[in-house]
C-alpha cells in the first residue's frame, strides 16, 4: 500500500481482411490503401477476428498448436482457444504459454498444466524450457501465436515467439502470427539499439528499446535479419493505422503481464523498468506499478525536487511513500515518487528514464547501481557517459544515426499505413 505526498497519479490510459504470408526471408508486401482503409467508428479488428471471418480457412485440415494468453481473445473477448477448438476442419492439440502463464497471473517459473475447458495439454515456455522441444512439436502442423505484446524490447513475449519460430523452422511446421496492435503506437521509435554481443532471452534482436513494430511485423523482421527461415504467414488486422495507440483502437485493454495494469502505464514502463536493476522498486506490488518508484534509501522530498527542476517534458513527479508487495523491498517502507503523465505527445519514456538514472546516480551514489542498469538498457556506451557526467538530453541525441538506420531496416517489414 502506499499514501501519496501531494497529487494522486494521473491515471489517463485504461482502457483489409489481409491475410500475408511469407517464406524465409522473403520481402514484406504491404497490403494496399483499400485494405487498410480507416474510419473513425470503425473497432481494430485483430487477427484472429480476420482468421474468423475467413473461418479459419487457411487452417484447415492443419493439426495446430496455440501459443497465447489471457490476452489471446477477438474483439468479443471470446478466446482463441475456444474458438480453434470448435474451428470447422482444425484440429487444435496443444497449447503452449509464455511467461506469466496462460492466465497472465504468475511472476514465476510457470509450470506446465492442463485447460481446463478444452482439456489440452498447456506446455510451459518460462519454466524448464523456453523453446518448444520437438517431443511437444509432435504431431503439430502449424504453431499459431496469439499474445498482446507491450512494444517494448524486453519484454519477453516477442523473444518466446522468435523461439518458437525457429523451433517451427527446424521442424518444417508452418508458422502463423494473429497480428495485435503495438499499444504503444506505431511510428515513435526510441531508446539506444542494443549492444549486439548482448542478446538474451530479454534482448532477442538488436533494436530500440521501442521499436514502433507490431508482433506480425516483427516476426517479419526477425525472420528475415535473422534468417530463421520459417514458414512464416501473418494474419493482418483490420482498421488499425500507425499512428493510433492502444486505447484508440476500441479493443478493450488486457493486462499482458501482471504489473502492466494500463495503457498509460505501458507508456511509462520503458524508461522505469530499466531502473528497478539499479536498486529501486518501480512499484510492484502497489497500486500503480511503473507510475512509482523509490526505495528505503529515497528522501522523497528531495528526489521529487530534484526531478521537477530537469523539466522532462509530459511528466512530473510527486513525493510518495509506499509499501511494496513485491520484492525488491517487499514489505519495507519505502520513500520515492509517483509520476503524472501530463503530455504523452511530448513524452520521451527513455529521456525520462536516462534523467531519473543520473539523478539517483547523483544523490545516492552509494545505493543507486548504474552499472547494473545495462541489463534492460542494454547498452554500455550509455552507461559510460550516464558515469562521465554527460546530459541524458545529449546522450538521446546521440542514438540517432543507430536508430536512423534501424528505422531504415523496419522500414522494410511494415504492414500498416
Amino acid at each position: 500500500m502506499f499514501r501519496y505526498r501531494s497529487h494522486p497519479i494521473s491515471l489517463l490510459g485504461s482502457a483489409c481482411a489481409v491475410v500475408c504470408a511469407f517464406s524465409g526471408a522473403c520481402a514484406a508486401q504491404k497490403p494496399t490503401r483499400e485494405q487498410t482503409s480507416y474510419t473513425a467508428s470503425a473497432r481494430t479488428q485483430p487477427g484472429i477476428d480476420v482468421l474468423e471471418v475467413e473461418k479459419f480457412a487457411i487452417l484447415r485440415g492443419k493439426r495446430v498448436g496455440l501459443i497465447t494468453n489471457q490476452t489471446g481473445v477477438d474483439s468479443k473477448a471470446r478466446r482463441t482457444v475456444d474458438l480453434l477448438a470448435h474451428a470447422p476442419g482444425v484440429k487444435l492439440v496443444a497449447l503452449f504459454s509464455p511467461e506469466h502463464g496462460i492466465a497472465g497471473s504468475v511472476d514465476a517459473a510457470v509450470t506446465n498444466s492442463t485447460d481446463s475447458t478444452t482439456h489440452l495439454p498447456i506446455y510451459s515456455l518460462f519454466g524448464d524450457t523456453r523453446r518448444p522441444t520437438p517431443g511437444m512439436l509432435k504431431n503439430i502442423d502449424a504453431l499459431l501465436f496469439d499474445i498482446q505484446d507491450a512494444g517494448v524490447r524486453f519484454y519477453t513475449y516477442i523473444t518466446t515467439m522468435a523461439y518458437c519460430m525457429e523451433a517451427a523452422a527446424k521442424s518444417h511446421i508452418s508458422f502463423f502470427v494473429l497480428d495485435r496492435p503495438d499499444p504503444l503506437g506505431g511510428e515513435v521509435i526510441e531508446g539506444t539499439v542494443l549492444d549486439r554481443e548482448r542478446t538474451s532471452f530479454i534482448a532477442y534482436f538488436p533494436m530500440p528499446v521501442r521499436y514502433a513494430m507490431t508482433i506480425g511485423e516483427l516476426a517479419q523482421m526477425f525472420n528475415a535479419e535473422n534468417k530463421i527461415g520459417a514458414d512464416l504467414h501473418v494474419i493482418a488486422m483490420k482498421n488499425w493505422r500507425r499512428s493510433e495507440t492502444y486505447d484508440q483502437t476500441g479493443l478493450a485493454w488486457i493486462p499482458p503481464s501482471p504489473n502492466l495494469h494500463t495503457v498509460n502505464a505501458g507508456f511509462l514502463y520503458p524508461g522505469i523498468e530499466i531502473l528497478q536493476a539499479g536498486g529501486v522498486s518501480v512499484g510492484r506490488g502497489t497500486g500503480a506499478p511503473f507510475e512509482m518508484f523509490g526505495a528505503p534509501w529515497v528522501h522523497a522530498s528531495e528526489l521529487a525536487a530534484a526531478l521537477n527542476s530537469r523539466k522532462i517534458p509530459g511528466v512530473s513527479f510527486a513525493a510518495a511513500e509506499f509499501s511494496p508487495k513485491e520484492v525488491p523491498y517487499k514489505g519495507q517502507p519505502c520513500e520515492g515518487v509517483t509520476i503524472s503523465l501530463t503530455d504523452r505527445g511530448g513524452f520521451e519514456s527513455m529521456l525520462m528514464g536516462l534523467t531519473i538514472a543520473d539523478v539517483l546516480h547523483r544523490l545516492y551514489p552509494e545505493q543507486f547501481q548504474l552499472q547494473k542498469t545495462i541489463a534492460l538498457l542494454g547498452s554500455q556506451s550509455t552507461i559510460d557517459r550516464l558515469v562521465r557526467g554527460d546530459d541524458p538530453a545529449q546522450i538521446v541525441v546521440g542514438w540517432s544515426s543507430d536508430l536512423e538506420q534501424f528505422r531504415r531496416m523496419r522500414a522494410k517489414y511494415l504492414l500498416y499505413q
